[in-house]
């Protein structure tokens, strides 16, 4: 059983930066992914950025250039840094584990909002 806990959510007026943080423990298997998914009110969940045990790194072609994906893995921890904040980034923002058995975790969300 992983359990992840995010961090780092708020309020932001366009144009602003905040940062997120989830944190993986309980994990005995490899993680060999981490990620971000965010869902707005009445849309359906997408994908935001992710990043593999490797460092490898893919963006949503909306916040490409925006925001930033990293981890540090001795510590199970990952964060997203954004930046240049619009209104449609507002959504709950989930962090995801996917580990060496086939298995996705997440956590129990972030609210982010960016008013214009």
């Amino acid at each position: 059983q992983v359990r992840l806990v995010e961090s780092g959510g708020g309020l932001v007026q366009a144009g602003g930066s905040l940062r997120l943080s989830c944190a993986a423990s309980g994990s005995i298997f490899p993680i060999r992914t981490m990620g971000w998914y965010r869902q707005a009110p009445g849309k359906q969940r997408e994908l935001v950025a992710v990043i593999t045990s490797g460092g490898s790194s893919n963006y949503a072609d909306t916040v490409k250039g925006r925001f930033t994906i990293s981890k540090e893995a001795a510590k199970n921890t990952m964060t997203l840094q954004m930046n240049s904040l619009k209104p449609e980034d507002t959504a709950l923002y989930y962090c995801y584990a996917f580990t060496s058995t086939g298995t996705n975790y997440w956590g129990q969300g972030t609210q982010v909002t960016v008013s214009s």
